[in-house]
């Protein structure tokens, strides 16, 4: 039964999230010498409207828009002040790339009914979407979901494993 929910729910998902496909600008290539260390560069605002994946803020870099989990504690979705800047540095991606779209994934840990999960991981979600819109961005550019305790980042069954897992996910379009 869970796995044909979670199949319902990442089908209408990416049913909801499907696009044409089309080009984007390529960026202009330099060769490097072997001493020159390679530089990544920052994410790159979305012009007319073309939404590509490597236009997005890169996962784990250096700084606020390499974070993409917001954790929580047991049953609570309030957004602690540590993940702030995080957050609103997200927003002003977002405001500067009108194109740009993100999912808001909640996520509990196991303990919980099924029910009581989803209805915590939305609530999650939201939360961090009221930040983004009080910020500025356009609800359009901000979709929430709530896959419950259906999407652990760590299968582990402690209070270490839980606390992975009880999150939401900044995740961009095309990622």
């Amino acid at each position: 039964m869970k796995k044909t929910y979670l199949a319902i729910v990442l089908t209408a998902l990416l049913a909801a999230c499907s696009t044409t496909p089309t080009s984007a600008p390529v960026a202009e290539q330099t060769p490097q010498s072997a001493a020159q260390p390679a530089v990544v560069a920052a994410a790159q605002p979305i012009v007319n409207g073309n939404v590509s994946a490597g236009l997005y803020p890169a996962k784990g870099v250096g700084g606020a828009l390499g974070d993409r989990s917001v954790f929580y504690d047991f049953d609570n979705y309030t957004v602690k002040d540590q993940y702030r800047p995080m957050v609103d540095a997200h927003g002003g991606f977002l405001l500067g790339n009108k194109a740009a779209k993100a999912t808001l994934q909640g996520n509990c840990d196991e303990r919980g009914s099924r029910e009581y999960n989803l209805a915590l991981g939305q609530r999650r979600a939201d939360s961090v979407r009221k930040i983004l819109v009080a910020k500025g961005v356009s609800d359009n550019q901000i979709e929430t979901i709530s896959f419950g305790k259906e999407n652990p980042r760590n299968p582990g069954h402690d209070a270490a494993a839980w606390g992975e897992n009880r999150r939401t996910d900044i995740v961009y379009q095309g990622e």
